[in-house]
């Protein structure tokens, strides 16, 4: 830990003049920050020399390490070339054009054209605003309602905090009226006594059918989901999930958003999360992997019918009156197009190499007596900590375990997340076995030393 006692040093810096967010604010008090000065691989570096293997990936989106040698001269060069512009009034930079081009290969449908944004937060946003225009514009003002999940993270700006279903909003007064969150598609915690995992997807399908019949298929905008549900602590959906819900939403006309912000680019062992699982959604929503964490971008990725809707909406009032200073970046766009290539190029394979071992490894540490559950897809993964394993009871309220595990995770060189009552891990798409092994081994020696101070 830092020396927290120092008048100058980085934490008291820190501290004076920073405000906080997502942060447990009594570890700031207790502990100090760590700040961190440059990055080796999937290690940073903090400013008294400790080493710390991330097993977050930054914040899901360092996919390739911290100092990549062809994202860094895809940076440089296109700033030497032309360091910035908008994608304003019929202007762009060739190299938003040529990510556009390379987004609509990739993408899994044909004829996808790309919106851009600076985050995943703002392309929610947008793609929220893209649709009440759309529902306007063919005259169904009234379909301006958004289904989401409860548990479901999809961004921090008024309109995507509430299509976000935690708790934490309510601060904030959110979420704002129209925003719908069905049951989070967790088997293992939201399933009945005696029901099976058949029965559980089965009752999420019918909750869904008697939402609509509910809210009026007519008042719905569109439905977003993530493929893993991330930042509510991975969690993937239920057996059959997407099979089941899918074709009621088609059959009430209700436009389906893929939320690739985490799962886009090869996180769960495809190039889309949607693809693991099997089903093609009518937009899709990127951003961190897409530059691999080395420049702010997020994208909406517009299906065929829905691409063609928009514009035709648009042709009518000749313009689409949203967007953002930094949209199509061309400094971005430059990195993502590498960051594609090398996801293509032997990361996307590495994940489906690793994924065997990573689940292993978190099968292994989930035969502790105070975890209740293991459970991930591809290079994504989750460890619940309970306090009675045969129950599922978790942990008093004001007992944050994960926050205690991570803490000492840190002590040990390991940087993890805690969500809830869960750890959650997400190594870079680099990541060697050994490393594999190392982020596993100190993991579990930080689980022995909190369960057993805890009794």
């Amino acid at each position: 830990m830092p020396d927290t006692t120092l008048p100058n040093s980085w934490d008291a810096r820190a501290r004076a003049h920073s405000f906080f967010g997502f942060t447990d604010l009594p570890s700031i008090e207790a502990r100090g920050t760590v700040v961190v000065t440059h990055g080796e691989g999937p290690y940073v570096i903090d400013t008294e020399g400790r080493r710390y293997l991330d097993a977050n990936s930054g914040l899901w989106n360092m996919i390739a390490g911290f100092d990549d040698p062809d994202l860094i001269r895809a940076a440089q060069d296109q700033y030497a070339k032309f360091p910035g512009y908008h994608a304003f009034f019929g202007r762009m930079a060739d190299t938003t054009v040529e990510l556009s081009e390379k987004l609509a290969a990739v993408a899994p449908f044909d004829g996808a054209r790309t919106f851009y944004t600076n985050s995943g937060s703002e392309a929610n946003d947008t793609m929220v605003k893209m649709l009440w225009f759309l529902h306007g514009a063919e005259g169904r003002p009234q379909r301006r309602k958004i289904l989401t999940r409860v548990n479901a993270y999809h961004g921090v700006t008024a309109v995507s905090a509430s299509m976000t279903g935690k708790p934490y909003n309510s601060v904030f007064g959110l979420p704002l009226p129209g925003f719908v969150h069905l049951t989070c598609p967790h088997y293992w915690r939201e399933g009945r006594e005696g029901e099976s995992e058949a029965q559980f997807t089965a009752r999420l399908a019918a909750e869904l059918e008697e939402v609509i019949a509910r809210e009026g298929a007519d008042t719905i905008a569109g439905f977003f989901a993530e493929p893993v549900q991330g930042a509510g602590g991975v969690i993937p959906p239920s057996e059959g999930y997407f099979d089941a819900i899918l074709p009621i939403l088609r059959a009430h006309d209700i436009p389906v958003i893929a939320d690739e912000v985490i799962t886009g680019f090869g996180r769960t062992g495809e190039m889309w999360g949607c693809q693991t699982y099997g089903f093609t959604p009518d937009a899709i929503i990127a951003s961190k992997a897409l530059t691999a964490g080395y420049f702010p971008m997020g994208a909406v990725i517009l299906g065929p019918e829905l691409g063609d809707r928009l514009q035709r909406a648009t042709d009518a009032i000749e313009e689409f009156p949203h967007g953002f200073t930094a949209s199509g970046h061309p400094v971005g766009c430059a990195i993502a197009l590498k960051a594609i290539e090398l996801v293509e190029g032997g990361l996307l394979d590495n994940v489906r190499r690793l994924t065997p071992a990573f689940e292993a490894g978190l099968a292994r540490l989930a035969e502790h007596e105070h975890i209740g559950e293991w459970r991930g897809r591809g290079l994504m993964g989750a460890l619940e900590a309970v306090k009675d394993k045969a129950t599922k009871t978790p942990w008093d309220g004001d007992l944050s375990v994960s926050e205690r595990i991570a803490n000492t995770c840190t002590d040990h060189g390991l940087i993890c997340r805690p969500l809830g009552q869960s750890i959650v891990l997400c190594p870079p798409f680099i990541t060697t076995d050994a490393q594999m092994d190392e982020m596993f081994d100190k993991l579990g020696a930080a689980l022995d030393e909190v369960f057993a101070g805890l009794g």
